[in-house]
């Protein structure tokens, strides 16, 4: 069954206006007509059931039907990474969403490769990939920041994992539940510098992701899925 995010709230019976494009993608690609239903949710209330009520070359209108499933709980984590090429950020966004974190901060370090960063692209990302994997909230991009500022401004409640190629902890005895922003650097690592920085810093866990040398985005990703394995909602998953 198609899923889709609108912004319009919803609620029982309420009747739904789709944007151009999703009204394409149902009525074109998907060949959806008058009668047909889907899932949509608007990242606040949940998930619901839809039926297309009215539909034109160009337009589309939902009659929202019922409720299908309540707003999920997400683990309070954040994600700071440095951007790298645009191909790599793409698809570390994407499975960034897919993995479940709340806020997605580009941040910009000495040896960042790609310091521009389209958020409405980035944005669109996260939309189709929350739709995909059941998602009921999006994940928030932040405007990208400075390390420098990142760590200036971070509320110290929330606990910082810094990912340091020099070593630290290992995630299985680093991490604890609770709200956690979780910071890895960029192609070619953080300087000496940025590193000392880092780890001055209120509150903070130098953590280590293994022995061998991953990618930046691989170890956004593998420090994102060990934090949901040991303290994020994977716990929970029923066997």
């Amino acid at each position: 069954m198609p899923r889709l995010f609108v912004r319009m709230p919803l609620s029982d019976g309420a009747s739904v206006e789709l944007d151009a494009r999703q009204a394409n993608y149902l009525g074109n690609v998907m060949r959806l007509g008058v009668g047909a239903e889907l899932l949509v949710f608007d990242g606040r209330s949940g998930e619901w059931r839809a039926r297309i009520a009215e539909a034109g070359r160009k337009r589309m209108t939902l009659a929202v039907l019922r409720r299908t499933r309540e707003p999920e709980i997400m683990p309070d984590v954040w994600l700071a990474f440095a951007p790298v090429k645009r191909s790599q950020t793409d698809w570390l966004v994407e499975k960034a969403t897919e993995l479940g974190a709340a806020r997605l901060v580009p941040v910009i370090t000495q040896r960042t490769v790609a310091e521009r960063v389209k958020l409405e692209r980035l944005e669109a990302i996260a939309t189709e990939a929350a739709e995909q994997c059941g998602r009921t909230q999006l994940p928030e991009i932040a405007e990208p920041v400075s390390l420098k500022r990142l760590l200036a401004e971070r509320n110290a409640a929330r606990r910082l994992y810094f990912a340091d190629e020099g070593g630290g902890e290992p995630p299985a005895t680093a991490f604890n539940p609770g709200p956690a922003l979780l910071l890895t650097g960029p192609e070619g690592g953080f300087t000496d510098g940025e590193r000392a920085l880092v780890r001055a810093t209120g509150n903070s866990v130098a953590i280590s992701l293994g022995p061998r040398i991953l990618r930046a985005e691989t170890a956004a990703l593998a420090a994102l899925a060990s934090y949901m394995a040991i303290a994020g909602d994977w716990r929970f998953i029923d066997s």
